[in-house]
């Protein structure tokens, strides 16, 4: 249900594949009525989606302020931002060039702050309310081999989420995040067309599957509806427990100096 009876306006962008495409069908899907924009530097896929859901195109890069301002002007204050653009640049760091380093930096960070204080900054004008979601990554929380600067990106982004949480909170704006694990589906999609690793993975997680868009789309839709409406700040981990399942998966035995695991041994904890 959206928040109040009028049809809201949402933007989501990076809208045009991937996970922010799910996301933007999931609010079409649940709100018809929606007024919805998808702002995504592959203009072709942005108006792909557009199409099919009756939607608003906005082909250019969260990077570009004037873009970004442009297309807000015109669609006007959005209740709902969903900051779903974002890449990635594979390789060891000590091969990865300070130019592949910034690209990722400033669509995955600072093209996610442009985007929100945007969108932020009009519903303050208008004396509005809203929803802001964007999303950061399990790699932002735990060290990833060989992913360049997006790990970086995404642990930056989940502090400035909840900054912006802070500071725009008396205007009525909520602002919160979800991670995304092992996900099949958006930018990591090609890892799992190698069956080994794909099997690999899917060991690795708790709920026993890797997770879909879908999975993804629930959780900030439900983070952008009412039903979240006392909660800000927050980053919503959507991995099937395989963030924590270091210490739950590492072999230990049954008994420790004759003494089973739900004893007491009189000696200091240790794993």
């Amino acid at each position: 249900m959206s928040e109040g009876h009028a049809p809201r306006a949402v933007l989501v962008t990076g809208g045009g594949s991937g996970l922010g495409e799910a996301i933007a069908r999931r609010f079409a899907a649940e709100e018809p009525t929606a007024r919805i924009a998808i702002l995504d530097a592959n203009g072709e896929g942005a108006q792909r989606v557009a199409s099919d859901l009756g939607a608003r195109c906005v082909a250019g890069s969260v990077t570009d302020e004037a873009a970004v301002d442009a297309a807000l002007d015109d669609f006007g204050p959005p209740d709902v931002t969903v900051c779903a653009a974002g890449i990635v640049r594979f390789g060891p760091l000590l091969d990865l060039d300070a130019n592949a380093w910034r690209e990722v930096l400033d669509v995955n960070l600072t093209g996610t702050f442009i985007v929100a204080r945007a969108a932020a900054g009009r519903l303050v004008a208008a004396g509005r309310p809203g929803s802001i979601v964007a999303l950061t990554s399990i790699n932002g929380r735990a060290p990833g081999l060989h992913a360049g600067a997006y790990g970086p990106s995404k642990a930056g982004l989940g502090l400035l989420v909840r900054q912006m949480a802070q500071e725009w909170a008396p205007h009525g704006i909520r602002v919160n995040a979800v991670a995304p694990g092992l996900i099949d589906g958006g930018m990591s999609a090609p890892i799992y067309a190698d069956a080994k690793i794909r099997a690999a993975r899917e060991a690795r997680v708790p709920l026993g599957r890797l997770g879909t868009a879908a999975d993804v789309a629930d959780a900030v839709y439900w983070l952008a509806s009412a039903n979240a409406g006392y909660i800000t700040g927050q980053e919503l981990v959507v991995d099937g427990g395989v963030t924590d399942s270091v210490m739950a998966t590492l072999p230990r035995p049954a008994v420790v100096d004759g003494v089973g695991q739900s004893g007491q041994s009189g000696r200091s904890g240790q794993d």
